[in-house]
């Protein structure tokens, strides 16, 4: 239940901490999960824009990611496998005035609901998509997920994907995400990493603000099933400092490149504005309701 902080008078503005987007509910992530980040770096982006938890929505999925709308104070919504982003575009349609934010993991996001993800990017609805990339099937122990590096084994005991996978490694080609959402025509594309809580919470943040379909990569290790906290952190650098966002054909090159050599960017890849959908639906109602006859005389007059 959403607990709303409200003002004692209408025209006082409540100012909010980051205590009002905490949720009674307390997290149950395993001790150094990557979501962990991620849910205080979403948080504090929230309480940055002293957003009101009752205009809050937060949509996802089924896996270990699925469970972050319980820990905000906020309407959440936990749906069926893969089918978060079709929600959360009808939670916008019905209700455009609501900050609207889907959460996943890559196997929620980019195995079952990969087919929802191309036309939510070519809708360019007002949302904000946090995808927590883990390279691994969290909650059901350690299965390869469509982001697994090829060839990849276990990095822990406890995990079955050797039993998968055991004398080749991953077998499929795993997916280069940011190529993809690129390719499809994300008007916002960014990636951070959760054990850099001030870039992600900023870089969130920069996705609420912006106009239409933000995609947010946030790498979020699993230290139970796969644990790559170490190799990433060697392997994340920021984008060059004269790193031109507004050329998409550049940034789908630098993923490719990253794909090759092993290592992850970090910071707004591509952003551009253009109208949502929301946007086109209303110049269409607008178009529809046609010039306002004030009254009968007027309407007369028009055939004089």
């Amino acid at each position: 239940m959403v607990e709303a902080v409200t003002a004692s008078t209408p025209k006082e503005t409540v100012k909010r901490t980051l205590k009002d987007y905490r949720s009674e509910v307390k997290p149950t992530w395993c001790p150094g999960c990557g979501d962990f980040g991620v849910l205080s770096a979403l948080q504090r982006a929230l309480a940055e824009r002293n957003l009101d938890p009752k205009d809050i929505v937060i949509v996802s999925g089924i896996g270990c990611s699925g469970r972050l709308p319980e820990f905000v104070n906020a309407y959440g919504l936990h749906v069926v496998h893969g089918r978060a982003l079709p929600t959360a575009q009808g939670v916008k349609a019905a209700n455009p005035d609501l900050t609207v934010i889907a959460v996943g993991g890559d196997g929620d996001g980019f195995a079952i609901g990969g087919g929802h993800v191309p036309h939510a990017v070519r809708r360019n609805q007002d949302i904000t998509y946090v995808l927590m990339d883990n390279q691994v099937y969290g909650l059901t122990k350690g299965q390869p997920s469509p982001t697994t590096p090829t060839g990849m084994a276990a990095l822990q005991r406890s995990s079955s994907m050797p039993k998968m996978a055991p004398y080749e490694g991953v077998l499929e080609g795993q997916l280069n995400m940011l190529a993809m959402i690129l390719v499809y025509g994300c008007t916002f594309v960014a990636r951070t990493f959760s054990s850099q809580a001030t870039e992600m919470s900023k870089l969130i943040g920069q996705g609420l603000d912006h106009h239409g379909f933000s995609f947010i990569h946030a790498m979020s290790p699993c230290p139970t099933f796969y644990n790559t906290y170490d190799p990433w952190k060697e392997s994340f650098v920021p984008l060059p400092e004269d790193w031109d966002d507004t050329d998409r054909i550049k940034a789908i090159d630098l993923t490719m490149e990253e794909a090759n050599e092993g290592m992850f960017h970090s910071g707004i890849f591509y952003q551009e504005q253009r109208p949502t959908y929301m946007d086109k639906v209303r110049s269409v109602f607008s178009k529809a309701h046609g010039d306002q006859i004030s009254s009968i005389e007027a309407l007369m007059d028009q055939y004089a």
